[in-house]
């Protein structure tokens, strides 16, 4: 078996799909079979399963799978510290934002630590869940995530840099708007911007709200954080969204604590800490920095 085989059949075994592999690598949907067909010889044993929708691993297929990631993500590790190495200060880092992420959290240190790197390619990729964040982790195609923290998972470190309190963002001539702070529970019959439903962040302000027997209603879904600021300043609704950079001086906006909400935890999320390049390190470092540097 080779190394190709092993990284196209993990490819298999997490979009459940030959031909979707194919054309993910520009090739027939037999060279992959060829690929999976290989290791079923060598290993003696059926590693997939065909479902009338793609195919599955089978029992043996899920043990191979896991050891193949963890062998070819650490190879991949390797190789990036031996470039490293070779190069100096020199590479490159790839990290997985939202879509309000630079705005609001790295501006600044991005800013920095160009300055301080300037032979270093940064490279920003939006991912669209914590999940699809945690596996380009394992393959080995990030080296850094920016997360709302949450639950362990296997195989991945997850590092808290800030504690984003809850506020009620609504336009500076709404009745609210005067409000130094709001309970929770005077929210329960007004009508809000919901944030993406299946984002971490949603699923921790409905789990904080439930621990003080609060249900929020929502008539409006955005996709963003930054959304639902701009709906809120332009009146279409109220918004309950994390305390972010630089919205106070917003001046159509008026940012109403809600002290008694559970804090965001926000961070890094990597898979080995002491596996990352020195280049990388080096950027999640600044980026807390300036997180934890008072007045900026």
């Amino acid at each position: 078996m080779t190394l190709d085989d092993l990284r196209v059949f993990v490819a298999v075994c997490r979009a459940g799909s030959l031909s979707a592999v194919a054309r993910d690598l520009g090739c027939t949907q037999s060279a992959v079979s060829q690929h999976v067909k290989r290791l079923e010889r060598e290993t003696g044993v059926a590693l997939l399963e065909r479902q009338p929708r793609g195919v599955v691993p089978t029992a043996a297929g899920r043990v191979l799978e896991a050891a193949a990631s963890e062998g070819i993500s650490g190879l991949d590790l390797a190789v990036s510290q031996l470039r490293d190495l070779v190069d100096g200060e020199s590479g490159f880092i790839r990290v997985a934002t939202g879509a309000t992420t630079v705005r609001h959290f790295m501006g600044d240190a991005v800013v920095e630590y160009r300055r301080r790197y300037p032979r270093v390619n940064l490279e920003f990729r939006t991912v669209s869940s914590g999940r699809g964040s945690f596996d380009a982790l394992a393959d080995g195609t990030l080296d850094l995530a920016w997360i709302t923290l949450g639950p362990p998972v296997r195989g991945i470190e997850q590092r808290a840099v800030a504690e984003l309190p809850w506020v009620l963002a609504v336009r500076s001539d709404d009745p609210l708007a005067g409000r130094e702070r709001l309970d929770p529970t005077e929210l329960a019959d007004v009508r809000l911007i919901r944030l993406p439903p299946n984002s971490a962040s949603a699923a921790q302000l409905d789990a904080s709200c439930a621990e003080l027997g609060v249900r929020l209603g929502y008539d409006t879904n955005v996709a963003d954080w930054d959304t639902a600021l701009l709906l809120a300043e332009l009146g279409v609704g109220r918004a309950v969204v994390p305390e972010l950079s630089g919205l106070a001086a917003t001046g159509g906006l008026r940012l109403i604590p809600l002290p008694e909400l559970r804090p965001l935890p926000v961070g890094w999320a990597v898979r080995r800490w002491e596996a990352l390049s020195p280049p990388a390190r080096a950027f999640a470092d600044t980026v807390e920095r300036f997180r934890r540097t008072p007045g900026r």
